[in-house]
């Protein structure tokens, strides 16, 4: 079961990589469209067949070869009647289904299709062809993408869409005036990254698969040394070498940021793989409570231990490699929000918050290396240590939820409205406290055992944070729970509706049409302001939360701004008679079909951006009036910006 877990998580993160550049080299298909009445065509797909190979037909009598070759991206296009094939297939007996009489084809093939498109008909309907070939004992999945004209369908373009991707007014070397920028905030951000990934280091120091390593391996450093400066050498050898391989897993996102400026936003935000984070995070939480243990596939510890006795540098690095696949029971949870946290923002974020946690996890080891006679302040292995895995595993409950937040939002399922969440954030809260205090027992607890005074304090600690969260599920003015902004949904998001954030935020006032915003700007004279920001957001609902609700930046932004607020995570997609292919700027063409594709392109084109919060300032003719800034979460520097924008001050 924990096997086939990893193998899936694996297959999705590769097939997230692997997505944008898969092509297929056995068929390439010739896909021409016919029309045959008013909405209703017949596809032709025509290929030749690699010789040895066939090509399955209609199989609907052996299971896992059911035939739909074509696949269409576009929801109102809906396949009528049975596939056709050019002749009739040959059969043979089939050693992969069992030697089963499967149909099949060699050489050539064409498959016909009609198809029923309901209301607007697009100029080019793309899709996907699927079949499946065999040669001898070898069987492969063919998937290749298509496009083709329809006759009388509409075309439409980024210049015939409600809202232009490309702003040719826009110059970004120089504005109008010359305050702002914001390459000082995303250096801080980096530096904000590395600093909660050298924390979350310091707490997997304090898991049972960390700790007791620290006197081991440092005595075995010591004891295996000839001298005292040999075995400092290996030690800080031993520690460089787990902040290297934490650095390194950070590589392959640098190589993937190449393929579109936006690509770790769709990442971080895609449903399905918040979807199955939140269950492997559920599932860790419950290795963590003591119910099962988890660990990597032995095989894969036992190759990187197997070299970790060589007696070089060599072998010093596989100890440290070994470290690390070993640890992974109570590391993975904590790589895992920071992988997702900080994807967002680009592979250098996501380099900086690894290089935190590698720093965190290799600085004892080195120190004690170079200082032996430390280890006896070193508290020893006990109880102690249980209780902070399980402590984790009510901090994996509640970030588990998070993630499943993300795909409630982004998608707009209505599941996990903003008083929902904190509520089930105070029972994980509750179930901490009564945990702590010895109420709620747990695997490996037994009746009567001894409490310490640090538990009864993280206890008292626990529940001080379930009080502070019940404001939360309220409609009084505490509800904006400032502390937390960012972890919960949007004040917006509401049970209550959206009257709940009257008077706490901008959001109510808040429009997500940028023509409209545009038009309204042209005729009352104002400046538009442009927020682009995301659902899953962090650092934007603290903006909201924290700074905009500041009188003096709510009542500017009223009074001297029309606020537009583009979500470039939005999922929702755009009306088909909107929905178009963009040529960016650097060639590259892009399908615009939801409402985040049309922002995030927006923003990228425009601003050189794909982080969010970004906060931009033009005039009624589109042309930039100062510099963008990001996350700034000094309201006297925003309101300061602000002014500036406006002409004031």
């Amino acid at each position: 079961m924990i096997k086939k877990l990893y193998t899936s998580c694996i297959a999705v993160l590769a097939c997230l990589l692997v997505t944008a550049q898969a092509t297929d080299s056995l068929l390439h298909w010739k896909v021409t469209a016919k029309k045959m009445g008013e909405g209703l065509y017949e596809l032709s797909a025509k290929t030749s067949i690699p010789a040895g190979w066939l090509l399955y037909g209609n199989n609907s009598d052996i299971e896992g070869l059911e035939t739909a070759p074509f696949a269409f991206s576009y929801e109102n296009a809906q396949r009528q009647g049975a596939v056709i094939f050019d002749r009739a297939p040959e059969l043979v007996k089939d050693p992969v289904f069992d030697n089963k009489q499967a149909r099949v084809f060699k050489d050539h093939v064409e498959i016909r299709q009609q198809v029923k498109i309901q209301g607007y008909v697009p100029a080019v309907l793309k899709g996907t062809m699927n079949v499946y070939l065999r040669k001898g004992d070898e069987f492969n999945t063919s998937e290749q993408a298509f496009e083709t004209a329809l006759e009388g369908g509409a075309a439409v373009t980024a210049n015939t869409a409600d809202t232009k991707i490309r702003l040719e007014q826009v110059d970004l070397r120089h504005p109008q005036k010359a305050c702002g920028g914001q390459n000082h905030i995303a250096d801080n951000g980096l530096w904000t990254i590395f600093f909660l990934g050298f924390m979350g280091g310091l707490i997997a120091l304090l898991t049972p698969c960390v700790f007791p390593m620290i006197p081991v391996t440092v005595s075995f450093f010591t004891k295996k040394a000839n001298n005292k400066r040999q075995a400092i050498r290996n030690g800080i050898l031993y520690g460089f070498f787990i902040f290297l391989i934490y650095v390194l897993a950070s590589i392959p996102f640098h190589v993937l940021g190449n393929v579109q400026p936006e690509i770790f936003n769709n990442i971080s935000t895609n449903s399905w793989l918040n979807i199955i984070f939140f269950i492997i995070f559920i599932f860790f939480a419950l290795s963590f409570f003591g119910f099962f243990e988890i660990s990597l596939p032995g095989s894969i510890a036992s190759k990187a231990d197997s070299k970790s006795g060589l007696g070089s540098i060599g072998g010093i690095f596989f100890m440290a490699l070994t470290l690390a696949i070993v640890s992974f029971s109570c590391t993975g949870p904590i790589l895992g929000s920071l992988l997702v946290g900080s994807l967002s923002g680009g592979a250098w974020q996501l380099t900086a918050g690894l290089a935190g946690f590698g720093l965190a996890l290799a600085l004892p080891f080195g120190l004690f290396a170079i200082f032996p006679n430390w280890l006896q302040s070193l508290p020893k292995s006990g109880g102690w240590l249980d209780t902070v895995k399980k402590v984790l595993a009510f901090a994996e409950v509640a970030l588990a939820f998070k993630f499943l937040s993300n795909a409630d939002l982004v998608m707009h399922w209505g599941l996990l409205k903003r008083e929902v969440f904190i509520g089930i954030w105070i029972l994980t809260g509750l179930g901490l406290t009564l945990y702590l205090f010895g109420i709620l027992r747990l695997p490996h607890d037994y009746k009567g055992m001894k409490i310490g005074k640090g538990r009864k304090i993280v206890g008292v600690i626990a529940l001080v944070f379930t009080l502070y969260l019940i404001p939360g599920v309220t409609q009084s003015k505490y509800a904006n729970l400032k502390f937390l902004s960012g972890f919960p949904p949007p004040l917006s998001y509401s049970i209550y509706g959206k009257e709940n954030v009257h008077g706490k935020g901008l959001e109510a006032n808040v429009m997500n049409d940028y023509a409209k915003a545009l038009q309204m700007a042209r005729e009352q004279h104002k400046p538009l302001l442009i927020d682009f920001t995301g659902w899953a957001c962090v650092n934007c609902r603290k903006m909201e939360e924290n700074v905009w609700t500041q009188p003096d930046v709510y009542n500017y932004i009223k009074e001297h701004y029309i606020l537009v607020s583009l979500y470039v995570d939005d999922k929702e997609k755009l009306p088909a008679e909107k929905r178009f292919t963009y040529q960016t700027k650097e060639g590259a063409y892009k399908d615009i079909v939801s409402v985040g594709d049309k922002w995030a392109t927006f923003q990228t084109e425009n601003f050189n951006q794909s982080t969010q919060p970004l906060y931009v300032v033009l005039d009624a003719d589109e042309k930039l009036i100062n510099h963008p800034v990001g996350y700034t979460p000094d309201a006297k520097e925003y309101l300061s910006w602000l002014k500036c924008g406006n002409g004031d001050k």
